[in-house]
């Protein structure tokens, strides 16, 4: 049976944080799906087409990446997908508070899906797509943060191009 993993999140824009665990996905699961959210509760910066897009063309033609998006529950998802693991990526005790819970809520919801929690590599604990919006907004330097496609574009919303 194939090994599926949904890697949900905005990805409002994906950072190489979020590559990171991409990758190392791809080293326990057979496939990763990474599943763009629509969370009303943000106000993205980037249409779920331009997420999308920006995912696609970061991750190259990984055959065993698939890049979609979502909305409604994300267990109802999983399901969809024929998946059985979330992979969540944990920077601080902060994430790791928030995502047990929902963890947990998921595991009351479907007793099928299982999370995994992945560390975030030493050199992406401080990486958020929030202070990347920030720092570019203010013209500073991001290269160390982002894909050259998602500076691109982040810097064409800042206008800064």
């Amino acid at each position: 049976m194939k090994k599926i993993a949904v890697y949900p999140g905005s990805f409002d824009p994906i950072t190489y944080g979020h590559l990171d665990i991409i990758n190392r996905g791809l080293k326990v699961f057979d496939e990763v799906v990474v599943a763009v959210a629509c969370n009303s509760q943000k106000n993205a910066l980037f249409s779920f087409d331009e997420r999308v897009d920006m995912i696609r063309q970061v991750v190259g033609n990984q055959e065993r990446v698939t890049v979609d998006t979502f909305t409604g529950l994300l267990i109802d998802y999983v399901a969809y997908k024929k998946a059985h693991v979330i992979i969540r990526g944990l920077r601080a005790i902060s994430d790791f508070e928030y995502e047990f819970q929902i963890a947990q809520m998921n595991s009351c919801i479907s007793q099928n899906v299982e999370t995994l929690f992945m560390m975030t590599s030493l050199q992406y604990g401080y990486l958020s797509s929030s202070i990347v919006k920030e720092v570019c907004s203010l013209n500073g330097n991001i290269d160390g943060f982002v894909p050259p496609e998602v500076k691109k574009a982040l810097r064409g919303k800042y206008g800064l191009d």
